[in-house]
């Protein structure tokens, strides 16, 4: 389709409410107000319509938090201007559970209220379908059939108008060259942002009150991101990511160099289409957020994939010598460990950054190893052991063989693969992923997708997407305060995988090794990797350095809590969030609870109370917490204590370092 610029564009603009409607005279100019309440009744959202403009502002409980706010639609085809007509409304109500193996919770609640509009506005027909959930507001919007139009061209903007200066949580400008989804957040007043700032946004309304602002059920669309806005004060302008032009890429760090197309359409879509959820997420604070954040997974489809039992979550240790001989060591190390697979990462089909590397073949990079490496005995080895096996494929060699390597992946007996590279932004990106995605399920394979990718939801619909990256994990070598941070912005979108560390020198920058215990619980990921730069006691040495400071994995007593915890949960509590400075998360899987805790850059005490715990009945708790007096080189203090859930425990615990906890029932349970 041939692209126009924004003065050959039409527009619209858009705003929402539930179960009433109400229709007045303000001189000569014809109000609809239209209110949508939450099931709980504390969440609502209205749409007032005046002749040529819907708006919107939402409100938790009493307090307004959006201003009148507008959602303003371009296309090419059809004329959005004139006067705005309500031609319907449909109210429906949804109270059910699913539930999954695969996320936070097993039982998922999915309550919500829906009002759908149906609107002319100068001719064209649009669609607005607004969602209020307990957790929150969806406002998508729908273009249906109409007028001969069988395609069209679009683009989105959102101006959420708000009445002070909040404090916003955001990422780095984006621009040419620059990791937006894995940089470095700052605390900032929301007239100070910058264009490019990643979803999920969090803004503090006030100090019992915060929203992030987010999208839902993104698969073939561009995304979207936010701005500082013009349209009142204090605005923040979300819009979409154009087309990209020439695309060149770092071969450091995989951030993409190239050119964007600001003007024109940024979507393509054959009608009728909707478009992805935009989210107001709501909670009294930060912990409540990260415990709500189901309603994201709530607003995409139900499991395409009628088996899953082929689909393991698990623990992963990264194999770092790309030899046979340390294939085989990993394989034995993670059968003996409890955990389900090992990853051969970069440089086994040569230098993932030239475009001549063939992922059908087994070429190792020279930099990388230099053998051998039979990945078909590998592969049937593990097997024998239980154990699954993942290959790295960058970006280049996917977008060129992916139809070519699945079917030869599943007859060497790969069990998943890791997407390193990904193009993300714009339509064809996002539809070729999301399709790239759908693929790799129909051979049988898992996922985990890298380095800019933050999801929407999908793993929903495609629960073989077990994890990706979009954080700033401790590749970057991150410091706790930073994790803090990840935890109750980057983690409201869902899992991440931070690449956890244990042996590695930066541990001693990023926090602690009691710490680093914690993120298995406080960072969600169903697909965890553990010791990223570190290797089995029987693996070969490799003192290369390409693969940072790797060191030999130890038999340190506190190894257990690895060995032990899991990476899909049936229950999530948050304990204490203090964005920046303190996090603790509780997580139960069938009768036994994990707790992890990370501290900032304060020395504090926290007090734990265990209520959530079963009453009546005996808990053993084994207590992980950093102590330099230990003599083991990870300085890991282990007690045993007895609990209930009347118990309460009071622990001291140093800047940077953190504590973790596994909870069994007593004996005779």
């Amino acid at each position: 389709m041939k692209d126009m610029s924004g003065s050959q564009m039409s527009f619209f603009k858009c705003t929402a409410l539930f179960f009433v409607l109400v229709t007045t005279l303000l001189g000569c100019n014809k109000v609809r107000e239209l209110g949508l309440t939450s099931p709980d009744g504390t969440k609502r959202i209205n749409f007032l319509m005046t002749d040529n403009q819907i708006r919107f502002t939402v409100f938790d409980k009493e307090t307004q938090i959006l201003l009148p706010s507008t959602l303003e639609i371009s296309a090419d085809r059809l004329d959005f201007n004139g006067t705005v007509s309500v031609l319907d409304t449909e109210y429906t109500s949804e109270s059910s559970t699913w539930n999954s193996d695969f996320l936070e919770k097993s039982t998922i609640v999915n309550n919500y209220n829906q009002l759908k509009v149906f609107l002319d506005q100068g001719g064209a027909k649009v669609n607005l379908i607004c969602r209020a959930y307990d957790e929150g507001i969806a406002i998508a919007y729908e273009i249906p059939e109409q007028a001969g139009v069988l395609e069209m061209g679009l683009d989105e903007k959102i101006h959420y108008n708000f009445k002070a200066d909040h404090d916003v949580w955001s990422t780095p400008k984006r621009e040419a060259g620059v990791l937006t989804a894995q940089g470095e957040y700052r605390k900032i007043p929301l007239s100070r942002l910058e264009k490019g700032c990643e979803r999920p946004l969090l803004v503090e309304i006030n100090d019992s009150l915060k929203i992030a602002l987010a999208e839902a059920r993104l698969v073939d669309y561009a995304r979207l991101s936010f701005d500082r806005g013009t349209e009142s004060k204090y605005s923040i302008l979300s819009s979409l990511d154009g087309r990209m032009g020439e695309q060149k890429q770092d071969t450091v760090t995989g951030a993409l160099i190239s050119t964007k197309e600001e003007q024109g359409p940024k979507v393509y879509k054959k009608l009728p289409f909707q478009s992805p959820w935009r989210v107001v997420m709501m909670g009294k604070d930060e912990g409540e957020l990260l415990e709500n954040n189901y309603i994201i997974q709530n607003l995409n489809d139900p499991s395409e994939i009628e088996d899953t039992s082929w689909i393991r979550p698990g623990k992963a240790l990264r194999e770092t010598t790309l030899t046979t001989e340390g294939g085989f060591a990993a394989i034995d190390f993670v059968a003996d460990h409890n955990m389900q697979y090992v990853l051969f990462d970069a440089g086994w089909y040569g230098n993932e950054m030239d475009d001549a590397s063939d992922a059908t073949t087994v070429t190792l990079d020279p930099k990388r190893s230099k053998g051998p490496f039979d990945i078909e005995a590998i592969c049937n080895y593990a097997k024998k052991k239980g154990v699954g096996v993942i290959l790295y494929v960058n970006r280049r060699a996917l977008e060129k063989q992916l139809d070519e390597i699945l079917p030869l992946f599943k007859e060497w007996g790969v069990a998943g693969i890791k997407y390193g590279f990904v193009r993300v932004g714009d339509q064809e990106a996002t539809a070729w992923l999301h399709e790239a995605v759908k693929k790799a399920a129909s051979y049988g394979m898992v996922l985990d997708v890298h380095d800019e990718y933050r999801p929407t939801g999908f793993s929903r619909t495609y629960p073989n997407l077990l994890t990706q990256e979009g954080i700033r994990g401790d590749e970057e070598t991150v410091p706790n305060a930073h994790t803090l941070v990840s935890m109750f912005t980057r983690m409201l979108a869902g899992a991440a995988d931070n690449t956890v560390c244990y042996y590695n020198k930066r541990i001693n920058e990023m926090g602690s090794h009691a710490s680093q215990l914690a993120k298995t619980v406080c960072l969600f990921s169903p697909l965890q990797f553990l010791y990223w730069y570190d290797k089995p006691p029987a693996s070969p040495e490799k003192l290369d350095g390409l693969w940072g400071d790797t060191k030999h994995i130890g038999n340190e007593p506190e190894l257990e809590f690895f060995d032990a915890v899991p990476t899909t949960w049936d229950e999530t509590k948050v304990l204490q969030a203090e964005i920046g400075k303190i996090g603790v998360i509780a997580r139960r899987k069938g009768s036994e609870w994990f707790i992890g805790g990370i501290n900032g850059d304060q020395a504090r005490t926290v007090e734990l109370d265990f209520d959530f715990l079963e009453g009546d009945i005996p808990y053993r708790a084994r207590l992980y917490t950093d102590d330099i007096s230990v003599p083991t080189r990870t300085h890991v203090r282990i007690e045993e204590k007895d609990l209930t859930s009347n118990s309460l425990m009071t622990l001291q615990i140093d800047k940077n370092n953190g504590f973790a906890i596994h909870i069994t029932k007593g004996e005779g349970e």
